[in-house]
């Protein structure tokens, strides 16, 4: 059974940082690193966002709010994809979900909080 789990999240200052962390469970071989991996911001009564995605090949792309503040990095042998964010703001508060691919495969997703 494939299982996403994110960690990571909680309450930042204005210009902190905070490193999320996303890992798969459940898959066979190497089908891990054959997908691209993606997370997701969605702030409350918002639909949920692209924030950066991970190409099977390693190649990063980032949402316009996310170029030069985040870095998105993947271990293809512990199943595990981050997101280090910096230089946060209160824009970025919301709830961030780690996805498989474009698969149904989606973790709960960890709450990112930032505010004074």
């Amino acid at each position: 059974q494939v299982q996403v789990v994110e960690s990571g999240g909680g309450l930042v200052h204005p210009g902190g940082s905070l490193r999320l962390s996303c890992t798969v469970t459940g898959l066979s071989g190497n089908a891990f690193s054959r997908n691209a991996m993606g997370w997701f911001r969605q702030r409350s009564g918002e639909q949920r966002l692209l924030v950066a995605l991970i190409t099977f090949g390693g190649e990063p792309i980032y949402a316009d709010s996310a170029k030069g503040r985040f870095n998105i990095s993947r271990n293809n042998r512990e199943n595990t994809v981050s997101l280090q964010m910096t230089n946060l703001t209160p824009e970025d508060t919301g709830v961030y979900f780690c996805r498989l691919g474009t698969t149904s495969f989606w973790g709960p997703g960890t709450q990112v909080t930032v505010s004074p």
